[in-house]
C-alpha cells in the first residue's frame, strides 16, 4: 500500500512496511478521509487495536486526536462513548453506580461513560487522581467492581485517551502505573503545509467524519486479534526482546526501565505489525518499527531535562547497540 511505505524515521529504525492485510488497508483509507497527513499514526493505532491494547495520544489540542479516534469508531462500527475528564469528574462517572429504586425496593445499576466498544477519554491528565484510578482496572480487566459486583465491559474494550502535555494549564503528570496500562504513546503533531491545507478545503462545506464508511465490526476485530494472537515467535525474538529490555534496565540515563509488561507490549505489537505486512511469524524489523511506541512512556529518567525528545533518542541509541538477530524470512 504506496501510501503508508514513505515512513522515514531515524536510521537504525525500521523505515517502512507493506500492509498486504485487505482489511486493513480499507480501514486506513477510510480514516484518512478524516484525518490526513498522520497516516503512520493511524496504522499505529490499528496496530495497539490489533493488538488488544489502549492508546495514550499525547499532543498539544487541535491537533486532530478526537477526530482519529471518532473516525476509527466509525469505520470499525464501534459503540462509542466520550468523557471529557475535567477536575470535577467523579469514579462514578467513569464506571458507574448503584442507586435505590423505591418502587422496587432495590439497587440497580447505572452503566458508567465505560461500557462501550471505544471510550474516548479526553484530557485524563486534567483530572483528579481517584478518577484516573478508575480506569485502571477496566483497562486491565475489562470490567468493573462496583460494591462487591464484577461487571465485564463489551469486547472488544478499547481506551484511546488523550492527553495534553504539562506544560499547558491545569494538568498534572501521570502516575507511572497507569502509563504502564497504555499499549502505546503516540504524538500526532502539527500536519505540514499540504495536509493542512486538504484539511481545511475538506471542511469547506461538510464534516469528512460524515464521509467514513463502515468495514468492519467489533467481530470483525475480535478475530483478527485471534489471527495475531496465533502469529508465530521463534527464539530468537524472544530474546531480542528481552535484550532490548534489559537495555533499558541497565543504562545509565535511565532511572526505571521497562517492565515484564512492557516486553510483553512489544510483543503484541510486533505480532500486529506482522499480521498487517501478511505474515504469521515475527521478524526483528516488526520489533524495531513499533519499539520507540512501546517504550517512550514506559521509562523514568534519571535527567528530566528535555524530557519530551530525550526518550527516544535513548531508545535509538538502544537499538543501535542491541544485536540484532539473523532469522531468516519463514522461519
Amino acid at each position: 500500500m504506496e501510501l503508508f511505505n514513505q515512513y522515514r524515521n531515524q536510521p537504525s529504525m525500521k523505515e517502512s512496511i507493506v500492509i498486504r492485510n485487505t482489511a486493513v488497508k480499507q480501514m486506513l483509507l477510510e480514516i484518512h478521509k478524516a484525518v490526513s497527513g498522520k497516516d503512520i499514526k493511524i496504522l499505529k493505532v490499528l496496530l495497539a487495536i490489533l493488538a488488544g491494547g489502549h492508546i495514550l495520544l499525547e499532543d498539544i489540542p487541535g491537533v486532530g486526536k478526537t477526530t482519529l479516534a471518532l473516525a476509527i469508531s466509525r469505520t470499525l462500527s464501534l459503540s462509542t462513548k466520550r468523557i471529557q475528564f475535567t477536575p470535577d469528574v467523579l469514579p462514578s462517572d467513569v464506571t458507574g453506580f448503584t442507586i435505590y429504586n423505591k418502587s422496587t425496593n432495590s439497587f440497580i445499576f447505572k452503566k458508567g461513560s465505560a461500557f462501550c466498544n471505544l471510550l474516548l477519554a479526553d484530557e485524563i491528565n486534567r483530572t483528579s487522581s481517584k478518577t484516573q484510578s478508575a480506569l485502571l482496572e477496566l483497562m486491565e480487566e475489562g470490567a468493573v467492581t462496583i460494591d462487591g459486583t464484577t461487571y465485564p465491559l463489551p469486547s472488544p474494550h478499547i481506551v484511546i485517551a488523550t492527553q495534553n502535555p504539562i506544560t499547558c494549564v491545569g494538568t498534572q503528570k501521570l502516575p507511572e502505573s497507569q502509563l504502564d496500562r497504555f499499549l502505546i504513546k503516540l504524538t500526532l503533531g502539527y500536519p505540514n503545509a499540504n495536509s493542512e491545507i486538504a484539511m481545511l478545503m475538506a471542511r469547506q462545506d461538510h464534516n469528512p467524519l460524515d464521509e467514513i464508511e463502515q468495514v468492519a465490526d467489533a467481530l470483525t476485530i475480535e478475530r483478527m486479534r485471534q489471527k495475531v494472537q496465533q502469529v508465530y515467535v521463534s527464539e530468537p525474538i524472544y530474546k531480542y526482546i528481552v535484550d532490548l529490555t534489559n537495555a533499558t534496565r541497565n543504562h545509565p540515563a535511565i532511572r526505571l526501565g521497562i517492565s515484564p509488561r512492557g516486553s510483553l507490549a512489544l510483543m503484541q505489537m510486533a505480532k500486529a505489525c506482522a499480521y498487517v505486512q501478511g505474515r504469521d511469524y515475527i521478524l526483528p524489523d516488526d520489533v524495531i518499527y513499533v519499539c520507540a511506541d512501546v517504550f517512550s512512556h514506559r521509562l523514568l529518567l534519571r535527567n528530566q531535562t528535555d524530557i519530551m525528545q530525550k526518550p527516544e533518542q535513548i531508545i535509538q541509541d538502544i537499538l543501535d547497540s542491541v544485536p540484532v538477530p539473523n532469522v531468516e524470512q519463514g522461519a
